[in-house]
C-alpha cells in the first residue's frame, strides 16, 4: 500500500506521466539501439528496427524482442551441432548395421553426374555447397498439382503403411483435410505401424490452439511433436527459426515431398478451386536422403535414442526405379554459409538459354537480383510467375517495389490471377529444375528450416515447363509502359513495404 501511495505521488501530475513515459521510452529505444549495434547486421534491417521502436512506443521495442533479436546464428548452430551428432552416430553404426552399410554403398554406387557438359559444371558447384548430400541416379519423380492430386496419394501411402510413417508439415488446420490426415495417421498407429508427426507450432497455430493434436496424444505408437525454437520460460522469445519441410516418408520405400501443407483450401470442393501448389511422389535411392532430414529434425526436437532412429527398418534396399538425378537441397539458419541463396544464385548464373521461376513470394537480396538482371544482358529468356492477389498482402507489394528495375532489365514478369498460388519452382534451361519448400524471400533463405530437389531429368524438366506455361497463361503479364503509370499512392505503400522486406 505504501509502495502504490508512494507512486501514485510520483506521477501527481499529468506532465510528470507523460515524462516517466517519455523516459521509459528513451531508455527503451536507447536498448534497441545498443543491441543493433553490438551485433552486426545488415545496414538496412538495423535501420529498420530504429525506426520502428522509435516510432511505435511500447510495441516496437516488444516486435523486436519477439523478431529482431537476432540469435539465428546460435540457435542454428545449435541445431547444427544436433544434426552432426546424429551423422557421427551414423557413421560410428555404419560398419555393424545392414541398413546403414547399404545407405553407405547407395552413395558410393549410386552417385552420378548429368549428361550434358552444363549440367556436369551446375552439380560440381553444388558439392561443395551440399556435400552432405550426393546427387543420386536411379530415382523416380512424378508431379502432384495441389492437393486434389496430392491428398489421395499421400492418405493410400499412409494406409498401406506396415512399419512406419514419419510425416513433416509446416502448416496444419482443424478443418476436414487435418482431420482425415491424422485419423488415417492414428488408424495406423493402432494397427502397430510406428507413427512420427512433426509439425510446427508456429505454422499450426491454428489446430494447436483448437485441441486438434491433443486428441491423439493418448493413440498408441503414435508421437506428435511441435516444431518451436521459443521458450518464454527460458526467457527466449524469438519465433523465426521455423520448419517450413513437407514431408512425408513411409516404411522408407516411398516419399512425398513438396509445398502442399495440410488444410481444406488445397483441395478442391464444388466450385471452388483449391490453391495452386506443387507436390512431389518419389521413389529410389533419394528417399533415404530424405529419410534421414527428417530424422535429424525428430533427434533435435526430442533426442530419441539414435539408435531407435538408425535402424534397419528406416532405409530399406530400394532398387533404382527411374532415370530421375536428384539431390536433397536442405538448409536452414547455422554457422555455414547460406545454401540456398548459394543454389539459387548458381542456378542464375549458369543460366544459357532460358530461366523460369514462379514463386509466392518475391522479396530476394541485392545478389539474386542483380543475378537476374545479368541473365537478361546474356541474353537469357528470363520470366517470373508470382500470384496476382498475395495472401500476405504486405509481401506482395514488397515484391512489386522491385517490378520495374527487373522489367527495365528484360525480365519478364506475370502475375498469376486467383486462386491464390503456393508453388515454388526454378527451372534452368534443359538441364535443372529446383523444387521443394523455398521461396525466394528472406525468410526462406535465411530464417527458416527448407527442403528443396535438384532434379536432372529431361522428362522432368519438360513437364516442368509444360506447368509454368500453365501458369503464365492463367497469367497477365505485366507491361513497363502501363505499370509506371500506377498511382503515387500504390508506388508509397510498394515502398514502404519494400522496407519492410528484410523482416519479411
Amino acid at each position: 500500500m505504501d509502495f502504490a501511495r508512494n507512486f501514485r505521488g510520483i506521477l501527481a501530475t499529468p506532465w510528470e506521466a507523460i515524462s516517466l513515459g517519455w523516459c521509459l521510452h528513451l531508455l527503451a529505444f536507447a536498448l534497441v539501439a545498443f543491441h543493433c549495434l553490438r551485433n552486426r547486421r545488415e545496414p538496412t534491417s538495423a535501420l529498420l528496427w530504429l525506426f520502428v521502436a522509435w516510432f511505435l512506443p511500447v510495441l516496437g521495442p516488444l516486435l523486436y524482442l519477439a523478431f529482431g533479436i537476432y540469435k539465428v546464428p546460435a540457435k542454428g548452430l545449435h541445431k547444427h551441432k544436433a544434426d552432426q551428432r546424429l551423422l557421427a552416430e551414423r557413421r560410428a553404426l555404419e560398419d555393424s548395421n545392414l541398413a546403414l552399410t547399404y545407405w553407405r554403398s547407395v552413395h558410393e554406387t549410386r552417385e552420378r553426374e548429368p549428361d550434358s557438359v552444363e549440367a556436369r559444371e551446375l552439380n560440381r558447384t553444388m558439392d561443395s555447397i551440399l556435400d552432405e548430400y550426393p546427387l543420386l541416379g536411379g530415382n523416380d519423380v512424378r508431379l502432384l498439382l495441389n492437393g486434389t492430386e496430392a491428398y489421395p496419394a499421400m492418405l493410400e501411402a499412409i494406409r498401406g503403411a506396415r512399419h512406419h510413417v514419419h510425416l513433416q508439415c509446416f502448416l496444419v488446420r482443424d478443418d476436414s483435410v487435418g482431420r482425415e490426415f491424422l485419423e488415417a495417421l492414428a488408424e495406423r498407429a493402432r494397427a502397430g505401424v510406428r507413427v512420427r508427426f512433426l509439425y510446427d507450432r508456429f505454422g499450426s497455430t491454428h489446430a494447436v490452439l483448437s485441441g486438434l493434436f491433443r486428441r491423439y496424444r493418448a493413440v498408441p505408437n503414435f508421437t506428435l511433436v511441435g516444431w518451436t525454437q521459443a521458450n518464454l520460460l527460458k526467457r527466449q522469445f524469438q519465433i523465426n527459426l521455423r520448419n517450413h519441410r513437407k514431408l512425408l516418408i513411409v516404411d522408407g520405400r516411398e516419399a512425398f515431398a513438396g509445398g502442399i501443407n495440410l488444410h481444406a483450401e488445397n483441395r478442391q470442393q464444388g466450385e471452388r478451386l483449391p490453391i495452386q501448389d506443387y507436390h512431389f511422389a518419389l521413389r529410389g535411392p533419394v528417399i533415404q536422403e530424405l529419410q534421414f532430414v527428417f530424422l535429424r529434425d525428430w533427434y533435435f526436437m526430442t533426442n530419441e535414442r539414435p539408435d531407435a532412429l538408425l535402424k534397419e527398418e528406416h532405409f530399406p534396399p530400394l532398387p533404382a526405379c527411374g532415370s530421375a538425378l536428384v539431390r536433397v537441397v536442405n538448409g536452414g539458419p547455422s554457422s555455414r554459409a547460406e545454401v540456398f541463396s548459394d543454389v539459387f544464385f548458381l542456378a542464375m548464373i549458369a543460366a544459357r538459354r532460358q530461366l523460369w521461376m514462379v514463386t509466392p513470394y518475391f522479396t530476394p537480396p541485392l545478389d539474386l537480383l542483380h543475378a537476374l538482371r545479368a541473365a537478361t544482358l546474356r541474353g537469357v529468356d528470363v520470366r517470373l510467375v508470382v500470384p496476382r492477389i498475395n495472401n500476405h498482402a504486405y509481401a506482395g507489394l514488397a515484391g512489386r517495389a522491385l517490378y520495374d528495375e527487373l522489367l527495365d532489365s528484360g525480365v519478364r514478369i506475370y502475375e498469376r490471377r486467383p486462386p491464390f498460388m503456393h508453388a515454388k519452382a526454378l527451372v534452368v534451361d534443359d538441364t535443372l529444375a529446383v523444387v521443394g519448400t523455398a521461396n525466394l524471400d528472406v525468410r526462406s533463405l535465411r530464417l527458416n528450416y527448407e527442403t528443396d530437389l535438384a532434379v536432372y531429368d529431361a522428362t522432368f524438366i519438360e513437364t516442368m515447363k509444360g506447368v509454368l506455361q500453365q501458369e503464365m497463361a492463367m497469367s497477365d503479364e505485366i507491361d513497363l509502359a502501363v505499370w509506371r503509370t500506377r498511382s503515387l499512392r500504390q508506388r508509397l505503400m510498394e515502398n514502404f513495404c519494400s522496407l519492410l522486406s528484410p523482416s519479411l
